[in-house]
């Protein structure tokens, strides 16, 4: 069965946008949450946490109320760039 990792998409107090990663396997008491600023710490932080659960995982992605389309569009556009480039190499 394959690990849940909640991507929660967040908006910060100056209306900027990031990812929280949170591990649903490890306690509350351990550091299960990592912060990503953008789509290429987020691609880092997803492989670094794969290899941990030898890449069975399933990610479940989420948004903060506060969270505008606008924000949600942005991320969204940004993994796709992400996704094409890798393609290509």
């Amino acid at each position: 069965m394959a690990v849940i990792i909640e991507s929660v998409i967040r908006s910060n107090p100056i209306g900027r946008w990031y990812i929280e990663l949170i591990d649903t396997m490890k306690d509350e008491d351990t550091e299960n949450r990592i912060i990503c600023l953008d789509v290429f710490e987020y691609a880092d932080k997803i492989e670094l946490i794969g290899k941990e659960y030898d890449g069975d995982i399933e990610i479940v992605w989420s948004s903060d109320d506060n969270v505008t389309p606008e924000q949600i569009n942005e991320v969204r556009m940004q993994m796709n760039a992400y996704e094409a480039e890798q393609q290509a190499n």
